[in-house]
C-alpha cells in the first residue's frame, strides 16, 4: 500500500510540475516570446528538473563541475532513467535544449511544451529528417548561444549499461564546430529504472569529463570521435565506481 500511495504522489507531482511549467513555455511559445539567455523557456525547464529532484527526495552531486565551458557544447550522456533529464536541466548552466526522440512529441503537454522552448525532436526512421533535425540543432549552437544534450546511445537502457553510440550526435558537434563535453549520471538507474512506477529517494551524481575539441575535425571523424566520447564516459563511470567502493565502510 505503501509503495502505491508513493507512486501516486508522484504521478501527481509529475504532472503538477509539467502543467505549471509545461503551460508557460508552451502559452510563451503561442505568444512568440523570443529566446534570451535565462528567459521563460530557460526558467521552464530548469524549474521543472528542480520541483521533481525535490518532491522525489533526489539530491545530486556534480562531480568536477569546473569543467564545463562558459562558452555553448554538445554535452553526450548516458541515459538510464527518466531522472537524468531532470539532472541535466537542473545542474547544466545556460541555454540547455535537448536533442529528443520524435515518440515523446506525442506525450500530452510535455511533447508540445518541449518544441515551443526550442528542443530539436529527431525521427530516426527517417535520415534525411533526422539529418535536417540536426542542421538545425547545429543552427541553435552557432547562432542562438545554445548548448544541446544528446543521449548518443538513442534510447534508455533498459540494464543501466552503457550502450554503443550512434553518429548524429557526432556529426552535430563537428557541424557547430563546437567542443564535446562527456557526462556520466550514476545512481539514476536504482532510483528510477526502467518499469518502475515511482522514484525511490536517495543520492545521485552527476560527472563532468573533459571537453573534447573538434576543430578542424569533418565528416569523415565522427567515428573516432564517437569511439573517444564513448571511452571517456567508461572511464569516468570507471573512476566513479571505484572511487565509491574506496570511500564504502567496511
Amino acid at each position: 500500500m505503501k509503495n502505491i500511495l508513493y507512486a501516486v504522489r508522484y504521478l501527481v507531482m509529475l504532472g503538477i510540475a509539467t502543467g505549471i511549467h509545461g503551460g508557460a513555455a508552451l502559452v510563451a511559445g503561442i505568444l512568440r516570446v523570443r529566446h534570451r539567455r535565462g528567459g521563460v523557456y530557460d526558467w521552464a525547464g530548469r524549474s521543472w528538473g528542480t520541483m521533481l529532484l525535490r518532491a522525489t527526495g533526489v539530491t545530486v552531486d556534480v562531480v568536477h563541475r569546473d569543467r564545463v565551458p562558459t562558452a555553448p557544447v554538445v554535452y553526450i550522456a548516458n541515459h538510464v532513467s527518466f531522472i537524468d533529464i531532470w539532472v541535466l536541466l537542473r545542474e547544466l548552466p545556460g541555454s540547455i535544449r535537448f536533442v529528443f526522440k520524435r515518440e515523446m512529441m506525442f506525450i500530452p503537454l510535455f511533447g508540445q511544451a518541449m518544441r515551443a522552448a526550442g528542443h530539436i525532436s529527431i525521427d530516426r526512421n527517417r535520415q534525411a529528417r533526422a539529418f535536417a533535425a540536426y542542421d538545425a540543432a547545429a543552427q541553435s549552437i552557432t547562432n542562438g548561444g545554445i548548448s544541446a544534450a544528446v543521449f548518443a546511445e538513442g534510447t534508455r537502457s533498459r540494464d543501466g549499461q552503457l550502450r554503443p553510440f550512434k553518429k548524429g550526435p557526432f556529426v552535430l558537434a563537428i557541424s557547430a564546430g563546437v567542443p564535446i563535453v562527456p557526462l556520466y549520471l550514476a545512481g539514476t538507474y536504482a532510483a528510477l529504472p526502467s518499469g518502475s512506477s515511482s522514484p525511490r529517494p536517495g543520492k545521485v551524481a552527476l560527472l563532468v569529463g573533459q571537453p573534447i575539441p573538434t576543430t578542424g575535425l569533418t565528416y569523415d571523424d565522427r567515428n573516432s570521435l564517437s569511439a573517444t566520447c564513448h571511452q571517456a564516459i567508461v572511464d569516468l563511470q570507471s573512476n566513479y565506481s571505484s572511487t565509491f567502493s574506496m570511500n564504502e565502510p567496511t
